[in-house]
C-alpha cells in the first residue's frame, strides 16, 4: 500500500485482515507514529492499528517481492488550478524501482479520464524498464471513503474496480471482494472508473453551488434558506444538499481534472467551471455580507472582535487541507479584521506551518462581538448552548454557517445570519 493517508490506511488495514500488506509512506513521521498506534487523521483507532499485521516503512527495499501495489497518493491543483500529478508520478517511480514481472498496480487517486494509462503506466515503463500490459498491468478503483463518516465506512461503500484487460480485471475485483461487503462494479474500462468519480465529486459540487446560489437569492428576499429547503425538501425527489463553503481535497478539486481534460480536447466545460466559480467565491461572499450587517447595525469598529469555531474542511475530522475557512480567515483580513480562530480538532503547530494562523484554546475564545460557527464538530454541538453565552456577547452577532442552530433559542439582542 503505498500512500498511507485519509484513503490508503483505511484500505491498508482492511487488506491487512486478508492478505500480508505492507503499508509505505514517504513521511518517516507518519510511519513512527503508525508504528506506535497513533493515526493523527482519526480514522483507524489505536486498538486496531496496534492489533493489526500490518508492516509500516518508508523504506523501498522492503517493498521488493510485493506482487500486488495500490496507490493512494494525493491528486492536488495548483495555484491556477491545473492538475498536479507530481506526488503520482513520484510514486509510480518509486514503485517502478521495485517491480517485477506479473505485477499489478492499482490506483485509487483520483484522476482524469485516461491518466491511468497515459500518466502512470509509461512512468512505471521508464522507472521498471518492464512492459505495461506485458510484463506488469494496471488498475483503477477510485475511493469512495467520507472521511469521519462512520455509517459508511469503506467495507460497506460498493466498490468500483476496472483493469487493464479481463485477466486484472477478474483479479483486481477478487481482492477487493474480500474486504468489501457491499460488493464490487466491475467497471467496462479504466477509463470508465476515473470518469465515474471525478463525475461523483462534481455532480455533489454543482448541486452545492445551486444551494450556494439560491442562498444568496433568499437573502436579498429577506427569507431564510434553511425554511425554504425544509418546505421543498417534502418532494420526494427533491435532492437534499444544502448552502456552505466547499473546501477538502476532493470536492473543491476534482471537477479541476474532468474540465482540464475536456479542455484539452477541445471543450469548454460551462456548467461545472460555473458551479466551481460560485463555491470558491463564497468565502469572500461571507466575509463582506458579515461586514455590511455589522456596518448596518452600528457595531463596526477598529476594536470589533470576530471569532471562527472551526478551521478544518468539513465537521469531525481534522484535516485542513484546502480548508475554505482559511479563506474565509484571510477574506476578512482584507476588512482589516483578524479572526481569533480556535478548533480543538486542529493540530495548532500544522495550522500554523501550513497557513499561519495560530489557533487560541477554548478558554481565550470568548465573549466575541462576532460568533462564526464555521465547522460543527460534533464535540463542539454537545455543548454548544451551555457555551454560547460565554461564545459571544449578548448584544453580539452569530454567523451560523451551516444553520445549526435555533434561532428562536437566541437571545433577542442578539444578530443572527445564515447561508
Amino acid at each position: 500500500m503505498c500512500g498511507l493517508g485519509y484513503v490508503g490506511l483505511p484500505v491498508a488495514a482492511a487488506l491487512s485482515r486478508r492478505f500480508d500488506v505492507i503499508g509505505f509512506d514517504v513521511d518517516k513521521r507518519r510511519i513512527a507514529r503508525l508504528k506506535e498506534g497513533d493515526d493523527w487523521t482519526g480514522e483507524i483507532e489505536r486498538d486496531v492499528l496496534l492489533a493489526s499485521p500490518m508492516q509500516f516503512t518508508d523504506e523501498l527495499s522492503e517493498l521488493q517481492g510485493c506482487d500486488f501495489f495500490v496507490v493512494a497518493v494525493p491528486t492536488p491543483v495548483d495555484d491556477k488550478n491545473n492538475p498536479d500529478f507530481s506526488l503520482l508520478v513520484r510514486a509510480c517511480r518509486s514503485i517502478g524501482s521495485v517491480l517485477s514481472p506479473g505485477c499489478i498496480v492499482v490506483f485509487e487517486s483520483t484522476v482524469h479520464p485516461g491518466a491511468t494509462e497515459e500518466i502512470c503506466g509509461p512512468e512505471l515503463e521508464k522507472a521498471s524498464g518492464l512492459r505495461c500490459g506485458i510484463d506488469f498491468k494496471l488498475g483503477y478503483s477510485p475511493e469512495r471513503i467520507n472521511p469521519g463518516d462512520r455509517e459508511h465506512p469503506l467495507e460497506k461503500i460498493v466498490k468500483i474496480v476496472s483493469g487493464q484487460d479481463a485477466e486484472s480485471l477478474e483479479v483486481i475485483a477478487g481482492v477487493y471482494e474480500q474486504i468489501i461487503e457491499a460488493g464490487v462494479h466491475r467497471a467496462s474500462s479504466i477509463k470508465v472508473a476515473e470518469a465515474a468519480k471525478v463525475l461523483e465529486n462534481t455532480q455533489r459540487d454543482i448541486n452545492i453551488a445551486l444551494m450556494n446560489e439560491m442562498s444568496k437569492i433568499c437573502d436579498l428576499v429577506g427569507i431564510r434558506t434553511s425554511e425554504v429547503l425544509a418546505a421543498a425538501g417534502t418532494k420526494w425527489n427533491f435532492l437534499k444538499f444544502t448552502p456552505g463553503l466547499v473546501g477538502g481535497h476532493c470536492i473543491g478539486v476534482d471537477p479541476y481534472y474532468l474540465t482540464s481534460k475536456a479542455q484539452e480536447l477541445g471543450y469548454h466545460p460551462e456548467v461545472i467551471l460555473s458551479g466551481r466559480r460560485i463555491n470558491d467565491g463564497m468565502a469572500s461572499h461571507v466575509a463582506s455580507r458579515l461586514v455590511q450587517t455589522l456596518a448596518r447595525n452600528g457595531r463596526l469598529s477598529a476594536s470589533t472582535r470576530v471569532g471562527i469555531l472551526g478551521m478544518t474542511f468539513k465537521e469531525n475530522v481534522p484535516d485542513i487541507r484546502n480548508s475554505k475557512i482559511v479563506d474565509l480567515y484571510n477574506a476578512l483580513g482584507e476588512y482589516g479584521i483578524t479572526p481569533v480562530a480556535c478548533d480543538p480538532m486542529v493540530d495548532p503547530d500544522q495550522m500554523e506551518h501550513e497557513y499561519g494562523i495560530t489557533l487560541v484554546g477554548r478558554e481565550q475564545f470568548r465573549h466575541m462581538d462576532v460568533l462564526i460557527l464555521a465547522v460543527p464538530h460534533g464535540e463542539t454541538m454537545d455543548s454548544i448552548w451551555e457555551d454560547l453565552p460565554h461564545l459571544v456577547k449578548t448584544d453580539g452577532m452569530v454567523c451560523d454557517l451551516k444553520s445549526v442552530l435555533d434561532a428562536k433559542r437566541l437571545p433577542a439582542d442578539l444578530l443572527y445570519w445564515t447561508l
